[in-house]
């Protein structure tokens, strides 16, 4: 027998604060028309003053604990995709294994900005495959509000905060396509590629900083590099465009995804879209879009689900998983 690394359960939490496109309109030179025509975005979830990355993650795991059937003490690890963590250190993981009363096993950050969720899959498929943990808590979150220039126009009004997580489970299986669970990982990285996408800020420069995006740049590797990956990480699996299912793709802009899906020859109404709601909230947006996904009735067990991402780095890769 094979052993599978399984979703068992899925949950997601956004901020309370609804930010409409119309907001901007009053401080910037921007209309609504015009970032929903460039990103397919109309509105987004702002974090409240003093709610941070780890209280989105915390709220996340515990919705998908709950769809689960399962408690915090059934869990033996969580790994957290994140580019903005609540202090430089400890992790934001293990502030979230003491929010939601998780008193054993381990806990640490993935930083792979909006691949953060893929990296951290991978992560715990590994963990899971090697026997050094049977359930793992894998989260995406992100606070990204905290890290805008809210008077640049053309990366503020793209970004959004939220989390999403699932839980992964050690399953048996016999090996083949058919079975439930992750099948097949596809990871890549090209450090040459940093200006593309960062936050001008850090420990070396002794502030903050904000994000800083070459757009035209970004969305033309993107198109590119998100089929690829994903192709590759089906071929791995031993599987085509043809077997899936569903697409659940980083949510960073709706012309990438439609261009995305477009290259692999999958209609759109095979593509798990939320963008429009959430905008890009960066490590999170695949957790929340298959929570969003399943809530909705669209992922069902059984099925084929190809996720795929990019982000600074640039990092990129995909998942391909039987629900």
């Amino acid at each position: 027998m094979t052993v599978r690394a399984v979703v068992r359960g899925v949950g997601h939490y956004l901020p309370e604060r609804i930010v409409e496109n119309a907001e901007f309109e009053a401080t910037l030179d921007t209309t609504s028309d015009w970032i929903v025509s460039r990103s397919g975005i109309e509105r987004r979830h702002f974090a409240a003053p003093g709610e941070n990355t780890s209280d989105l993650g915390a709220s996340a795991a515990l919705a998908a604990l709950a769809d689960a059937g399962l408690g915090a003490g059934d869990i033996d690890a969580i790994v957290l995709a994140t580019s903005t963590a609540d202090l430089t250190f400890p992790s934001a993981a293990t502030m979230v294994q003491a929010k939601i009363g998780m008193t054993q096993g381990f806990a640490f950050d993935v930083q792979a900005v909006c691949a953060g969720f893929v990296f951290a899959l991978a992560n715990a498929n590994a963990l899971i495959l090697s026997g050094q943990a049977r359930r793992i808590l894998v989260i995406g979150a992100e606070t990204f509000s905290r890290i805008l220039d809210m008077n640049d126009r053309a990366t503020c009004v793209l970004f959004g905060d939220g989390a999403g997580a699932v839980v992964l489970e050690a399953a048996e299986g016999n090996g083949d396509t058919g079975d439930r669970g992750i099948l097949a990982v596809d990871l890549h990285s090209d450090g040459r590629l940093r200006d593309s996408l960062y936050v001008d800020g850090g420990v070396s420069t002794g502030k903050s900083g904000v994000l800083k995006m070459q757009g035209k740049e970004v969305f033309r590797h993107a198109v590119e590099k998100l089929a690829d990956t994903a192709s590759a990480a089906l071929g791995k699996a031993g599987l085509g465009h043809a077997d899936v299912d569903w697409i659940v793709p980083h949510q960073a802009n709706l012309r990438i995804i439609r261009s995305t899906a477009a290259r692999m020859d999958i209609p759109l109404d095979r593509v798990v879209v939320t963008v429009q709601d959430h905008g890009n909230t960066s490590a999170a947006s695949i957790p929340l879009a298959l929570s969003v996904g399943k809530a909705s009735g669209k992922i069902l067990p059984g099925q084929l689900v190809v996720t795929e991402a990019i982000g600074g780095g640039l990092a990129w890769g995909a998942v391909a998983l039987r629900w």
